[in-house]
């Protein structure tokens, strides 16, 4: 039961009479709400950097991000997800999104389905969450069921938990380590947490992940090199990634690209270290994938990290910490 009325459901007065105003006044309210977002999540930053540094620790340990909600929230959560693939070349399992109702409530509401924690924490059992992966909860008024059921039955596994809500009124009660909490106020129709929630959630999702395949070398410059080219135009940009960071002519990027069986990062690694597929695939383990670190380490020292890496590997691991709780 909610013993405060979380922000997100409260009446915004500025819009207490939307409905007698033209159409062009109701564009304009709505557009003047929508610029509270960018703030509210800005005054966040330390908490969404946090989060990121777990998730890329869990990742490089072998872990998987999980997003869990219902409503907006969860299919914004799929929907992140769902995107990592193709923009980042990574396994369908390494992101991935949970929504209350399963697959049907991704085109048509089942709201009911948020009601029960046990099947959030059913929902995490199923997944075979481990105390290896990060369980983000994705809840506009912090106080969805199934997706507190999910936090505690991850916190429980030993889980990292994180919580995206826009509701202060709760922070206290949501059982996750790292909690961000962009504040924007109650929405221009009342309780309507797809508007300017749902806007704050999709841009602090696209920092968590985004952010996370920076970090995990997927990216160079502002390039996605490790890109999926699934269709017609990721191909053409595959192509225009390698002219650009080769210098090659189209044709000759072409056929370096078919060398390298479509894949940019590879065929970076043997344009400028002159080598074949396997051997580029192997000098980019050795630098972790880091295609800065492949093409701007000299080649003399390649023998020396590998040396280094193999020692690295007998290391004991350090234990993760998770990041400071909001308050």
């Amino acid at each position: 039961m909610i013993k405060r009325l979380p922000t997100t459901e409260k009446r915004n007065p500025r819009s207490a009479n939307i409905d007698a105003l033209s159409t062009l006044a109701i564009v304009d309210l709505i557009n003047s709400e929508d610029r509270m977002v960018p703030k509210a999540v800005g005054s966040q930053r330390r908490y969404i950097a946090a989060a990121i540094d777990v998730i890329v620790d869990s990742l490089r340990e072998g872990g998987r991000l999980f997003y869990v909600g219902a409503g907006t929230s969860g299919r914004l959560g799929v929907l992140d997800a769902s995107e990592c693939p193709p923009t980042f070349g990574v396994k369908r399992s390494l992101v991935q999104g949970i929504i209350a109702g399963g697959r049907r409530a991704l085109v048509r509401s089942i709201e009911g389905a948020e009601d029960y924690p046990r099947d959030g924490a059913a929902a995490i059992d199923r997944k075979r969450v481990t105390s290896r992966d990060v369980v983000v909860g994705l809840a506009a008024c912090g106080v969805t069921p199934f997706v507190h059921g999910a936090l505690r039955r991850a916190g429980q596994i030993g889980a990292a938990t994180v919580c995206v809500t826009c509701a202060p009124e709760v922070v206290r009660s949501i059982p996750a380590d790292i909690i961000i909490n962009p504040v924007v106020g109650p929405e221009a129709v009342t309780g309507s947490t797809r508007m300017k929630a749902g806007t704050a959630t999709k841009l602090v999702l696209n920092m968590l992940t985004t952010t996370t395949m920076i970090k995990l070398g997927k990216v160079y410059g502002n390039l996605m090199v490790d890109l999926q080219a699934v269709n017609d135009k990721l191909r053409d940009r595959s192509l225009r990634i390698v002219m650009e960071l080769t210098g090659l002519s189209r044709v000759r990027a072409r056929a370096l690209l078919r060398r390298a069986e479509g894949k940019v990062k590879p065929a970076v690694v043997m344009h400028f270290r002159g080598v074949d597929l396997p051997e580029a695939l192997r000098i980019l383990d050795q630098h972790g994938q880091s295609l800065r670190k492949t093409i701007e380490t000299p080649v003399g020292e390649i023998r020396s990290t590998k040396h280094e890496i193999r020692n690295k590997s007998k290391r004991p691991k350090r234990r993760r910490t998770v990041g400071a709780r909001s308050s």
